[in-house]
């Protein structure tokens, strides 16, 4: 029993070495000027400091790259949060058959290969005649994000109490009433979690970005990073950038999983 205890112990902190240590490296390269990454030349900041400091046209492309993946994923996210909850409350009132065959249409989109998604919603968009840019890159984001959010609105309203909805009308509420200050406080919670992460998949997306940006110069981070390595390795500024990335959506997913524990804890 030890042995077997001994060795799941040790396939989990192996599997968690070989996820994280590329990270790790990129993270302790990203205090050093070497630019060849795995040559350490000594602890320095300047990487950092040449992040927010870099010639005019290549600081430009980097800062634009990261306002557009940004800004697309801050959209992206709320309206999928939006969208996200209202599809839940509408799956969740159907009648069982037809609730498990919607949820069994929400998950098609989540365990469907990026590729086939963007290439997808690159012929639709051409089908529909639409502009391919800012709108199309949005659009795309937010049909493979807003699934996410019914999953994690979902758990609330199984742990929710049916009755409290219809007791808010019974007592004079309207619907839209019942619908702000009773459902949506109480489902926030599964609403916020869904925002973060969709924001986190928006940030981190780059094929379907890639099917669906068009060819008027759209760049977001993901395709920055992809053009930079085709011309022959990144850039060493791009390692304190990521380091920042990461430290962020880590902090998004502590959050998460913070709340999540004091949700539980709530509805125990």
């Amino acid at each position: 029993m030890k042995t077997k205890k001994f060795f799941a112990k040790a396939y989990i902190w192996l599997l968690l070495i070989i996820l994280y240590a590329p990270i790790i490296f990129i993270m302790i390269f990203s205090f050093s000027e070497s630019k060849v990454l795995g040559n350490w030349t000594g602890f320095s900041t300047n990487l950092y400091a040449n992040l927010f400091s870099r010639p005019a046209a290549s600081a430009t492309s980097l800062t634009r790259a990261v306002y557009n993946t940004v800004i697309i994923a801050l959209i992206s996210a709320f309206v999928s949060m939006i969208l996200g909850a209202i599809a839940a409350i509408g799956i969740f009132n159907l009648r069982s058959r037809n609730k498990n065959a919607m949820l069994f249409l929400n998950n098609i989109p989540i365990i469907n290969p990026d590729i086939i998604t963007g290439v997808s919603l690159f012929l639709l968009f051409i089908f529909l005649h639409l502009s391919q840019g800012y709108t199309t890159v949005i659009l795309a984001h937010i049909t493979f994000c807003t699934p996410y959010v019914v999953l994690s609105v979902m758990p609330r309203l199984t742990q929710m109490n049916p009755n409290i909805y219809e007791a808010a009308l019974d007592l004079g509420a309207t619907p839209f009433q019942a619908l702000r200050k009773v459902l949506i406080p109480l489902l926030r919670p599964g609403m916020i979690s869904g925002f973060i992460l969709a924001f986190t998949l928006s940030l981190d997306d780059f094929v379907v970005t890639f099917f669906t940006r068009g060819t008027i110069g759209l760049e977001t981070l993901s395709t920055y990073i992809y053009a930079d390595a085709r011309k022959g390795g990144l850039t060493p500024e791009l390692r304190p950038l990521m380091t920042i990335i990461f430290s962020t959506i880590l902090i998004l997913l502590v959050i998460l999983n913070i709340r999540k524990a004091k949700s539980v804890k709530q509805l125990s």
